[in-house]
């Protein structure tokens, strides 16, 4: 029988892909380490099983990612897999948002996932083996309005991944860029409430707009998160895992944009958000 692999996800809310994630692997009879930050542990207890574990994790603490990554090395030896899929929404126009916010979005998303690189690489090239899934998006690759801050964050995702890659094949690592479309989760609820406490001076008559961008992955057609994470798990599961995973509704569209002239994607982007108006 295979030895049972060992996962550690990041980002495992309730109600978020992280949490499906835990469940996919679970499914697949891997041990599992759900972590989350230490104030969301409480959205975790229906993750509990014989083969999941809780841990609290905040990547954007080097004390944090250091504990947690030791922790599961001191219970099961080994570090199999990991998926770093924290991250927080960041929508706003970036001439007005505050420079902290972009910072917390960066320090979260990017250098967070950087994070946990750097403390399971050690044992991973020690094993000569293992698997790093970074979650970028969709607009790391086509950014859109009002999301520039996060935009930009997975953008950086996408390059350290494509360097980590390469880097890492002499120890036995393989590293998957996970690229999701639209995926239903709470996390355009989560973004939309972020939203609340700022008041736009330059793009007051924005408003609405900016607000439907942070909703915008979450509304018609957006792929159910179960049916995206149990993709993915087969996919870093399989004998030769790929090196990208490109799914989800909307993928085909962004596709499309990513090989048009900038001419076209401006002029899709100004009237799907309300940039055409003159002021």
């Amino acid at each position: 029988m295979a030895e049972q692999k060992v996962v550690l996800v990041t980002g495992c809310a309730k109600g978020g892909i992280g949490f499906e994630y835990c469940r996919a692997f679970a499914e697949q009879n891997c041990r599992v380490f759900a972590s989350d930050l230490p104030g969301r542990m409480e959205d975790m207890p229906d993750l509990s099983s014989e083969n999941v574990e809780t841990l609290e994790l905040d990547v954007s603490s080097d004390e944090s990612v250091a504990a947690a990554v030791t922790g599961v090395i001191e219970k099961c030896g080994r570090i199999d897999i990991v998926i770093n899929n924290a991250g927080i929404g960041s929508t706003g126009p970036l001439a007005e948002l505050p420079l902290e916010t972009v910072k917390k979005a960066w320090e979260i998303n990017t250098l967070g996932q950087l994070r946990v690189v750097q403390q399971v690489v050690p044992y991973m090239a020690s094993q000569k083996s293992g698997l790093i899934a970074n979650i970028g998006s969709v607009v790391g690759r086509v950014p859109t309005p009002w999301a520039g801050s996060y935009c930009s964050s997975k953008a950086a995702v996408h390059a350290m991944s494509n360097t980590l890659r390469v880097e890492l094949r002499p120890f036995g690592i393989h590293v998957v860029l996970v690229v999701p479309g639209a995926v239903r989760s709470n996390f355009g609820s989560a973004s939309t409430e972020r939203l609340g406490s700022h008041d736009w001076k330059l793009y007051g008559e924005f408003k609405e707009a900016i607000a439907e961008r942070a909703r915008a992955s979450q509304t018609g057609k957006a792929t159910d998160a179960t049916l995206f994470a149990r993709h993915v798990v087969r996919k870093v599961l399989s004998s030769k895992p790929p090196k990208q995973i490109i799914f989800g509704h909307m993928t085909g569209l962004f596709a499309v944009l990513a090989w048009s002239p900038l001419w076209v994607r401006d002029m899709f982007f100004s009237a799907r958000f309300n940039l055409n108006k003159k002021l």
